[in-house]
Formats: C-alpha cells, sequence, structure tokens
C-alpha cells in the first residue's frame, strides 16, 4: 500500500477502497468477538452502512446517520446498551483506520 496522503483521502472511495473495507471488516470482527454477534451484524447492516469516515486535523471521524438508533429494527436493544455497544463500536472503527493506513501513532 501506499503512504496515506490526507489530500486523497478526499476522494477515499476511488483512491482507498480496499483498505476502507478492510478497517471496517476488522472492526467488525472484534466486535463481533466481544458482543452477541445479532446486535453488531445488525449495528453494522443498519447504522453503519450509512456511516462516513472522514480525515481531519491528523485524525479519523465517523460521521453516522441521523438518529441511528431509530435505524436499528433487526434485534431489541435498549438504548443505553446501543449507545455503549455503537461509541465503542466507532472507537474501534477508527483505531482500525489507523491501523489500516499506518497512522497508528498519529492519535
Amino acid at each position: 500500500m501506499a503512504e496515506f496522503d490526507p489530500e486523497q483521502f478526499e476522494d477515499k472511495y476511488a483512491n482507498y477502497f480496499p483498505e476502507l473495507q478492510r478497517a471496517y471488516k476488522n472492526a467488525f470482527e472484534v466486535m463481533n468477538d466481544t458482543y452477541d454477534s445479532e446486535l453488531i451484524h445488525a449495528i453494522d447492516q443498519q447504522i453503519l452502512n450509512e456511516s462516513e469516515p472522514f480525515y481531519e486535523d491528523g485524525s479519523f471521524r465517523i460521521e453516522l446517520p441521523a438518529d441511528p438508533e431509530s435505524r436499528l429494527t433487526a434485534v431489541v436493544v435498549d438504548d443505553e446498551k446501543l449507545s455503549t455497544v455503537l461509541e465503542e463500536y466507532v472507537t474501534e472503527l477508527r483505531r482500525q483506520h489507523r491501523r489500516v493506513f499506518g497512522l497508528e501513532t498519529a492519535e
């Protein structure tokens, strides 16, 4: 893989699609090993499928769709647990982005 270029990340799907897929897959696997697989699969398919990664000011952030709690219909989970698991999932996803792009010490 070529060295990460923040400017090229602006057109991330053209320039870094395989790396993005790898980061999401790695995060899914980590979370699936820790939490209920049905919940993780539902978050992946119903919330994170509409998320958008950005690289700004030296770090990655994940923009979630509006009102992610209302999107989750495949499983029954209380809002507090969903919020906790989703927050951890996003943290893991950001970590995987850093790892995949070779920026682990950047944040």
